[in-house]
């Protein structure tokens, strides 16, 4: 037997879907056990008692003010003993006993891998708009292949040589995942996508929260990013990118026997794109980009 694999699990507020979470971490096949690490931020609707039954070897909990991605996966990191560690998303469930396996398996596939992360399989109530997300993402056919970056920290492991020498970034509020992978490869490390780790995942956003979750991110993106802001304008950003966006769903919803469900995916690409404009331009600000 070799040491447990530290399991760090963030949560707030998912009663009702957590329990699914911990008897996926508790029925893997992986020989040398899991630690769970939980760290909440201020659940109020029984996921902090549901967390205490499963018996966690670490429950640590903070405001939900004091929530900050990077800050708390830092701190995530400190608390895991093991040389790798895994982090899984509280409503993100194992779909099966080999979920850690196959994690650790690519992880380990070859040298200088800095992190590897799962497929994501979206839940079964999953709008069309957000499954084709998905599909574009972790499909057979996926899209990400071909960007220049992709990577997803809901479920992954973490090299602790690689996070040693590049820990995440506490200024950002989203994409810090996305930050964070992208400076791995401009170090020397490999991110890995560990195609046969699958954890089933989703979210149905409003309109209000998708443009919310698009703004949040192009905010970040515009740290590091040297795209000028004037580049993400109404007509480019919004218009032809809405467009362009919308076209890819009606072919997507028409495949899959889905069309009812077209319009919906228009509103929600269009509250996406302007979110991607008004985040951008209002991250450059904010870093100071203007004279950059």
């Amino acid at each position: 037997m070799g040491s447990p694999i530290s399991v760090v699990v963030r949560s707030m507020n998912d009663a009702a879907v957590i329990g699914d979470t911990l008897r996926g971490i508790y029925s893997q096949s992986h020989p040398d056990g899991v630690r769970a690490i939980h760290i909440d931020s201020g659940s109020s609707d029984g996921t902090v008692d549901l967390i205490k039954a499963s018996k966690p070897w670490k429950l640590i909990q903070i405001l939900p003010k004091e929530y900050i991605p990077g800050v708390v996966l830092n701190r995530g990191m400190r608390e895991a003993e093991s040389d790798w560690v895994v982090f899984l998303n509280s409503d993100a469930k194992p779909v099966d006993g080999e979920w850690l396996a196959e994690l650790l398996k690519a992880a380990n596939s070859e040298p200088n891998v800095g992190t590897a992360f799962s497929q994501q399989v979206p839940r079964p109530d999953c709008q069309a708009v957000f499954a084709h997300d998905y599909d574009r993402c972790f499909g057979p056919q996926r899209e990400s292949v071909s960007w220049d970056n992709f990577f997803s920290m809901v479920s992954c492991v973490v090299n602790r040589r690689a996070w040693e020498a590049q820990p995440f970034r506490e200024d950002l509020q989203y994409a810090e995942d996305d930050e964070w992978s992208r400076r791995l490869k401009a170090n020397g490390w490999k991110v890995v996508y560990a195609e046969e780790s699958r954890a089933m995942h989703s979210h149905n956003y409003t309109l209000r929260q998708a443009y919310k979750r698009a703004f949040g991110d192009t905010f970040a993106l515009a740290a590091t990013s040297t795209t000028p802001a004037k580049n993400y304008n109404w007509h480019y950003t919004v218009l032809l990118g809405g467009v362009r966006d919308s076209l890819r769903d009606f072919r997507y919803c028409r495949q899959n026997g889905r069309l009812s469900e077209w319009p919906h995916a228009a509103a929600v690409r269009f509250c996406q794109r302007w979110g991607k404009m008004d985040g951008y331009r209002a991250g450059w600000k904010h870093y100071g980009r203007e004279a950059a």
